[in-house]
């Protein structure tokens, strides 16, 4: 059972943008620190972005800085990442991930409880 859905991929232009959205399913966002992660065909995977639990300080990788932005809804239990300037090199799997009270080391080695099961995002022109 998926403890996160992901939604909002798709096939998008160079240079556009997109949103997507990590909603949970049955619990609170509240005291999770929540990753975006992408995977590539033929990659491993790769951290994108972070959110942590307590003072919402954000990582982000540095093929993504300055371009991506992660956001948290509490309100409406979601985490955002907007994409913007996107690359063909971002087309990959996009998965959100979350573990409860997880300080940032959870995010660089990939160490969440809790993971979606991915939307497709295709940057083509």
């Amino acid at each position: 059972q998926s403890h996160f859905v992901e939604s909002g991929g798709g096939l998008v232009r160079p240079g556009g943008s997109l949103r997507l959205s990590c909603a949970a399913s049955g619990f609170t966002l509240d005291g999770y620190t929540i990753g975006w992660f992408r995977q590539a065909p033929g990659k491993e995977r790769e951290g994108v972005s972070c959110i942590i639990t307590g003072d919402d300080s954000t990582i982000y990788g540095d093929s993504v800085k300055g371009r991506f932005t992660i956001s948290r809804d509490n309100a409406k239990n979601t985490v955002y990442l907007q994409m913007n300037s996107l690359k063909p090199e971002d087309t990959a799997v996009y998965y959100c991930a979350g573990r409860r009270f997880a300080p940032a080391v959870a995010f660089t080695t990939g160490d969440m409880a809790y993971w979606g099961k991915g939307t497709l995002v295709t940057v083509s022109s």
